[in-house]
């Protein structure tokens, strides 16, 4: 790769390292140079520019993100398309990421230009939340370098998500004779929140004399029940193997696996098991809602996980919990996670068609409506979909028939454009972060490339508006990220949202597309027809 300045003559084919703003307005870093660009750069007086020129032997960005993020994840999570070199992994279970470490360290020993980072090993996720980003620090990575990672992966990932397997626990509360009542039930209170927190109940609750007869009766009924895992929480610490609840569970046919752990608070956990269900005596710190060492071991047993005295041993490193304060408890609420955004496409449906003749929406493509063939392109990518009719409302909605969308109904279409953009918003869930702003009559616009919008979106970063571009010119569908919803709805007459994204210029991401999908539409019966030659080629 050569990287640097170079003349604007010699620049066609570059990659921009920074923006560049010319007489027609701005080229932004990341932007391919065209001979297009070129000409406006050369008008525009500009003779240099800082910008990349990739070899034979350099990989591009993105396309070795995604090869390294398409391999990286195994069940339990899903890959993003990559932008700007990044790759995330999201988890698509509530599950522990499992994670390998030694071969995580190999990969990104290689070479610097390429890097891989994951949440902390054995770390419970949701649904949506990231778990992995593969990011490409320079413009491209070397071929040679990219095939040495590939091989370290190989056919076996370096990250998936084990889902809590809605496991049914047992729970054995031992007592003296000084044990309160309030002891019990604070103990019983703890083990609920703690098991239903990781997709289980708690499914028979004994409370036993604190004796190894009574507690080994205890432990046989839960076995019997079929209940996994069975934790017995004593009315006093486990000191010595020789203590009452170890006793029990070898009374009780089973065999203490590991007494103790290098974790603080909970280093008086024992791990123990019986025909395969394990059994765990409970250490006292975890009546509190703290976070302790019996909580890492017991998200492994839910997400059935084995757990050996090895894995107990190695719990040290990391394993200082107490004074910590700035780690909150599992129940205290968990830090901010970067999670993948929901995204909607709102499909607008509601147009006159008045340079078609008829409703151009209704026309045959291969087979089906064309509006029904828009709506299947963008299903696959949208979290939601929904879609704005106007006129011909009630055939529109027999051509969707079958396919998951919301519909509303604009009332005021010949109004214009702006009255079904605030009918759409208006109807969008709360939970969504952002919507694709979908046009009914561009059926050629696929889910990939709405991928690629989603995988742009990060508002954070300010990139909340994103545009999809092919070969410098700008088309739709256009994504916008929730910020900016008020200012859609306050839009009015027969104009979209172009207005706006000059006034919101510093948060605009153009995404380069890699056909004409995104600027070809059939507003007339000429264009519709050219588009169903196109597709029968």
């Amino acid at each position: 790769m050569i990287f640097g300045e170079l003349s604007v003559a010699e620049a066609e084919g570059a990659i921009l390292a920074h923006s560049v703003k010319h007489s027609a307005g701005m080229f932004k870093k990341g932007r391919r140079l065209s001979a297009d660009d070129i000409a406006v750069l050369v008008s525009s007086d500009i003779s240099q520019v800082f910008a990349a020129k990739l070899s034979a032997e350099d990989v591009p960005e993105d396309q070795a993100a995604a090869a390294i993020a398409r391999i990286t994840g195994a069940e339990g999570t899903t890959a993003q398309a990559p932008f700007t070199g990044r790759a995330n992994l999201h988890a698509s279970v509530h599950g522990l990421a499992i994670v390998d470490i030694e071969r995580v360290r190999a990969l990104n020993r290689l070479h610097e230009s390429l890097t891989l980072a994951t949440v902390a090993p054995f770390a419970i996720v949701e649904p949506r939340e990231m778990v992995a980003t593969v990011k490409v620090i320079p413009f491209a990575v070397p071929r040679e370098v990219l095939d040495r990672a590939l091989a370290i992966i190989g056919g076996i990932p370096l990250i998936k998500v084990e889902d809590f397997k809605g496991k049914r626990a047992g729970l054995v509360i031992t007592r003296l004779p000084q044990t309160k009542a309030s002891i019990i039930a604070k103990s019983e209170d703890s083990i609920r929140e703690r098991i239903g927190a990781l997709g289980g109940t708690v499914a028979a609750v004994r409370v036993a004399d604190h004796r190894i007869a009574e507690v080994t009766a205890a432990i046989a009924d839960m076995r019997a029940a079929k209940l996994d895992p069975i934790l017995v929480f004593g009315a006093s610490a486990i000191v010595d193997r020789g203590d009452v609840i170890p006793s029990a569970v070898v009374k009780a046919g089973g065999e203490v696996i590991h007494l103790g752990m290098p974790v603080d608070p909970g280093n008086l956990m024992m791990f123990g098991a019986i025909g395969g269900t394990p059994v765990i005596g409970v250490p006292s710190c975890a009546r509190s809602p703290k976070l302790n060492g019996f909580d890492w071991v017991l998200a492994r047993v839910m997400a059935g996980v084995a757990v050996t005295a090895q894995d107990i041993m190695d719990m040290g490193a990391g394993g200082l919990l107490a004074e910590i304060p700035t780690r909150p408890a599992p129940r205290e609420g968990k830090p901010k996670v970067q999670r993948a955004p929901r995204v909607a496409a709102i499909v607008l449906a509601a147009g006159q068609s008045s340079r078609m003749g008829s409703n151009k929406l209704l026309a045959e493509l291969h087979g089906q409506p064309m509006i029904a063939a828009t709506v299947k392109a963008v299903l696959p990518a949208a979290d939601a979909v929904i879609i704005v009719t106007g006129r011909d409302a009630e055939q529109m909605m027999a051509a969707l028939d079958g396919l998951n969308v919301a519909a509303v109904h604009n009332a005021e279409f010949a109004e214009g454009l702006s009255t079904s953009l605030k009918k759409g918003i208006a109807a969008l869930p709360d939970d969504i972060d952002a919507a694709v702003i979908a046009l009914g009559d561009m059926p050629l616009v696929d889910a990939p490339a709405i991928s690629r919008l989603i995988a742009a979106f990060n508002p954070a970063e300010h990139r909340s508006i994103i545009v999809p571009v092919r070969k410098g010119q700008r088309g739709n569908p256009v994504l916008w990220g929730r910020q900016h919803f008020e200012a859609l709805k306050a839009l009015s007459g027969d104009k979209g949202a172009r207005g706006l994204l000059d006034q919101y210029a510093d948060e605009v991401v153009e995404v380069e597309m890699p056909d004409d999908a995104v600027l070809t539409d059939a507003d007339t019966p000429e264009a519709l027809a050219a588009m169903i030659a196109a597709r029968s080629t």
